[in-house]
């Protein structure tokens, strides 16, 4: 990075520490977005010429973002709509509708909520519509100034699109994609999902309807890229108010990705996923570490940081369980163990129990049914037990068959590392492995 000719007079330290901070915590949460997304040029271009045809030239469309968490579906989208308000006609008339599958899980509440953000709630009033067809051709006409012509158009964005083919007759999607192919008024549906096979979700009806165009974020980056982007993101820009601190943070920065340690640790995330999402929330958490004492990241940031975010969430909850869920535990482990994975129940995992306290005189160990039911269905809450199938909910609580949801290393770890363990329940989750 180019210097300045005129530094401006140092910073306090604390001042430039928490400066940095809050610019980097905007570029890692995805609060700033970057002028221009790296690596998807071409569908940044096909997006933006798509959305600007609706809202420039009244053209209806319709177009589906595809690719896996964190490939960067609602950065390109957001992106595009900061570059699409550039244009005077776009930024006067575009409305914008925002769903989620999520949020809006069946289509009455996806109406209230498009009726909320178009601001016609004053308009549609106490009016009684037959139909969902009805209510949503009732509010585009709403938004209409006079004419036929002088439609405003309104861009659909769907976010979980998959989750709204779940919705009764697809009655939603049919009447929007409906609305985009008759030219009643220039709409624009986009859908983003991570489901590759979502076209196989919709009915005939729905699929007809649909442009079937598809822009797909499948990036597959190098690991030159994936340093490439630790180093962009973590690095200062030449405006930032002092730039003698900015200089020595990029230099530490250099020094960082070129540590071996650094390299070992940025390759085991990169093996493990690609997406750009985990790589920010590893540096977000090496960030947290910064302080005016320590005002560079370290390599052993770093190491702490990928050791927290690798860290196991179902062995870290096994540390709260009580003596008797963990006893349940290693009674499941052991029936897996005997009979190679095949379903149990909670009678099976009592009996198992039982055999561990004939081998006591302790009494401690012995509980009520009731009191082995409750933590049972505890595991089950927890999600460390699954029930084999739905249908089995039918079945007497005691003999529905479960799946445990944990392996052996989880289970030993746990046994480890979990305070005031006592011996002898260690020695039976150690025979039992054996």
């Amino acid at each position: 990075m180019s210097k300045r000719k005129m530094q401006p007079a140092d910073l306090p330290a604390g001042e430039c520490v928490s400066q940095l901070q809050e610019m980097l915590r905007q570029r890692l949460c995805h609060q700033q977005l970057p002028d221009r997304p790296e690596g998807v040029e071409a569908q940044h271009k096909h997006l933006l010429e798509l959305l600007k045809r609706t809202s420039v030239h009244g053209e209806s469309n319709s177009v589906l973002i595809v690719g896996p968490r964190g490939a960067g579906k609602t950065m390109l989208l957001k992106c595009v709509l900061r570059d699409l308000q550039e244009e005077k006609e776009a930024e006067k008339n575009l409305l914008q509708v925002h769903l989620n599958g999520l949020l809006q899980t069946d289509d009455r509440i996806a109406l209230k909520e498009i009726t909320r953000q178009l601001h016609l709630e004053n308009v549609v009033g106490d009016k009684v519509f037959g139909s969902f067809a009805e209510n949503l051709t009732f509010l585009l006409e709403a938004l209409k100034k006079g004419d036929r012509s002088s439609s405003r158009p309104v861009l659909f964005v769907l976010d979980e699109f998959d989750l709204f083919a779940a919705h009764k007759n697809q009655t939603l999607l049919y009447n929007l994609l409906d609305v985009s192919q008759s030219a009643q008024a220039p709409i624009a549906v986009v859908g983003m999902t991570c489901r590759l096979d979502v076209l196989e979700l919709l009915e005939k009806r729905v699929k007809s309807r649909f442009s079937h165009r598809q822009i797909h974020l499948l990036s597959n980056p190098t690991f030159a890229e994936y340093l490439g982007r630790v180093r962009t993101r973590l690095g200062l820009p030449d405006h930032f108010p002092d730039s003698r601190f900015a200089a020595d943070w990029n230099a530490s920065v250099e020094t960082l990705c070129e540590d071996k340690s650094v390299e070992e640790v940025l390759r085991r995330h990169f093996h493990s996923s690609k997406d750009f999402r985990s790589l920010h929330m590893l540096l977000m958490l090496c960030l947290s570490r910064v302080s005016v004492a320590k005002p560079w990241i370290r390599p052993a940031d770093l190491l702490e940081a990928s050791r927290l975010s690798f860290a196991d969430g179902e062995a870290n909850m096994l540390h709260g369980l009580s003596i008797l869920e963990l006893c349940l535990i290693i009674a499941m482990k052991h029936l897996n163990d005997v009979y190679e994975g095949e379903p149990f129940n909670l009678q099976m995992v009592h009996n198992e129990f039982k055999k561990f306290l004939q081998r006591k005189s302790n009494s401690m160990y012995n509980f009520d049914q009731p009191v082995i039911l409750k933590a049972f269905e505890h595991l089950q809450q927890l999600e460390m037990i699954r029930p084999v199938d739905s249908s089995s909910a039918k079945t007497q609580r005691e003999f529905q068959l479960m799946r445990l949801m944990l392996d052996h290393s989880q289970i030993m770890e746990a046994l480890q590392k979990y305070p005031q363990c006592p011996t002898e329940v260690k020695q039976w989750a150690m025979s039992a492995f054996g």
